[in-house]
Formats: structure tokens, C-alpha cells, sequence
């Protein structure tokens, strides 16, 4: 059974960064798609960026292109969000997804997920 347990979250000015940890265990990590999702209080749960199982693609929602960078360290089994240049908007908790030899682009089609990571962005 794959666990998921991210860190990080809290609360940032705009303008300013943060990065989110999620450690991996249970199961290869090197199998694993990993990606974020986010949801905002009464919004549905949304695609942020994704990495896929080789590590040899990465991909973003058009929202935080340019400002989010995932990245995977398979040495400490972990998937990192740096997020800059962060905005109101970004306020949401964040959540870790991993599919094993997919890449989780879509909440519905999610083998695991985290408990969740809380982001507030304040104007």
C-alpha cells in the first residue's frame, strides 16, 4: 500500500514562494507517476503539475506555467513543488497523486493520494 505525506503548506504574501514536499512509501517509488492537484473551498479538485514515472516528462496546468516546477528525487523517494511568484488565486490545498507507470493528470483516474496541504495566499 502506497502512503503519501505532504508538507509545506502555510500561509505566503503575494509575490512570494513556497515548496511542497511529499515523501513516498510502501511500494518502487522509480514506478510511480507523481503529480499535485489542488482544490479551493467550493471548487472541484484540479490538475497542477505532474511528473511522469521515468522522470522524463514534466507537465503543468496553463494557471501555474512559468511559475511551478515539480521535481522528483528518487534517492529520498520524494516529489517537490516549488512554487513562485504565488497569487491570491493559488490559495487551495494541495494534494500529492501517484499512478504506478502513468502520469496523474486526472483526478478521477488517481491510485493514491495525500492528505492534503494547506496554501493561503494573502493579498
Amino acid at each position: 500500500q502506497v502512503q503519501l505525506v505532504e508538507s509545506g503548506g502555510g500561509l505566503v504574501q503575494a509575490g512570494g514562494s513556497l515548496r511542497l514536499s511529499c515523501a513516498f512509501s510502501g511500494r518502487p517509488f522509480s514506478t510511480y507517476g507523481m503529480g499535485w492537484f489542488r482544490q479551493a473551498p467550493g471548487k472541484e479538485r484540479e490538475f497542477v503539475a505532474a511528473s511522469s514515472w521515468n522522470g522524463g516528462s514534466t507537465y503543468y496546468a496553463d494557471s501555474v506555467k512559468g511559475r511551478f516546477t515539480i521535481s522528483r528525487d528518487n534517492a529520498k523517494n520524494t516529489v517537490f513543488l516549488q512554487m513562485n511568484s504565488l497569487k491570491p488565486e493559488d490559495t487551495a490545498v494541495y494534494y500529492c497523486a501517484a499512478d504506478q507507470f502513468q502520469t496523474p493528470r486526472a483526478p478521477e483516474r488517481i491510485d493514491y493520494w495525500g492528505q492534503g496541504t494547506q496554501v493561503t495566499v494573502s493579498s
